[in-house]
């Protein structure tokens, strides 16, 4: 699908969540605590939003289970809380965020 695509590239930083997401708030709070400005979109409140969760599940090889957080770093699907505390906790999410252009430090 292209929406996703195409909200994924609309800022360096974009965030899939829904509303009913108990991790979502977390990766998003890390990401504004580092002063990343992402774009959040909340499936669950958007017409398109449950053929966006297939399309997510398909790039995240899922079925099933839960696709969201499904973070984009520079247009690329980084993952979700897992991978993106994976990365933080290493040391890495930083230098990515960086070279996105998310963050100016």
């Amino acid at each position: 699908m292209d929406q996703v695509a195409t909200l994924a590239s609309e800022r360096a930083v974009v965030v899939f969540t829904t509303s009913r997401c108990s991790m979502c708030p977390v990766v998003t709070s890390l990401l504004r605590e580092l002063g990343v400005n992402a774009a959040v979109h909340e499936l669950d409140k958007d017409p398109q939003g449950r053929e966006m969760e297939r399309e997510l599940a398909r790039r995240l090889g899922r079925g099933s289970t839960s696709v969201v957080p499904a973070v984009f770093i520079g247009g690329n699907l980084v993952g979700g809380t897992n991978r993106v505390m994976a990365l933080h906790l290493a040391g890495q999410l930083v230098p990515m965020l960086k070279n996105a252009g998310a963050l100016w430090l």
